[in-house]
């Protein structure tokens, strides 16, 4: 089952010009299974989720990317709805709390933003970030951010032994399935979706 797992729509997420009436169709057409809506610091209501997959084989999922201090978090089966900034740390209580999966999002955007050889940054410092003390995978394929960013995320991963997950953050209708999760069974809602992150039983696939 091939899923999206990183998407923003507009204007829940004002960086985003998608329309999420675009999503299902655009969905469709690049073989995705389904796509999770992982809008800024805001929460999509069950029922309004449901009104937009009504009718379509499409699934949507719903998640959230969080802002910590620490770095960005997308978060899976947390009904919270959180504002302002927290700590990676006091978020990570509730979602151990709710039973939710957190995953690193774009874990080292920018690390290399003043130019390749000025700001080098090791794996063994990587790995001293924060953030990645306080959730349960690391996003190793992000659309938005460059293959340095990515390739770093990746050997992080290796070397703390933790799950690796993509996603397209998509702000774009065009970005959608840039990076997609391929799940070995079928995931119907949002438990099955944390269920089989937990379990680990998937793999990872980049191009649409």
């Amino acid at each position: 089952m091939r899923i999206d797992l990183h998407v923003h729509t507009w204007p829940r997420s004002q960086c985003s010009s998608i329309d999420p009436s675009r999503l299902l169709e655009e969905a469709e057409e690049i073989g995705l299974d389904g796509f999770c809506l992982t809008e800024h610091q805001v929460l999509w209501k069950s029922e309004e989720v449901e009104d937009l997959a009504r009718g379509s084989r499409i699934k949507i999922f719903r998640g959230n990317e969080i802002t910590t201090a620490q770095g960005d978090v997308l978060v899976f089966g947390l009904d919270d709805d959180i504002q302002g900034v927290i700590t990676v740390r006091d978020l990570h209580e509730r979602v151990e709390a709710a039973g939710g999966f957190s995953i690193a999002a774009h874990p080292f955007r920018g690390f290399k933003m003043f130019g390749i050889g000025q700001l080098e940054l090791s794996v063994d410092q990587a790995c001293k970030k924060k953030v990645l003390k306080y959730v349960d995978a690391i996003e190793t394929g992000n659309g938005k951010v460059s293959e340095q960013e990515n390739q770093m995320a990746r050997q992080v991963s290796r070397r703390l032994g933790m799950a690796g997950t993509v996603g397209s953050d998509a702000h774009r209708i065009e970005e959608l399935g840039r990076w997609v999760m391929v799940f070995e069974r079928d995931v119907e809602d949002e438990a099955d979706l944390v269920s089989e992150l937990r379990a680990g039983r998937f793999t990872t696939t980049f191009g649409r």
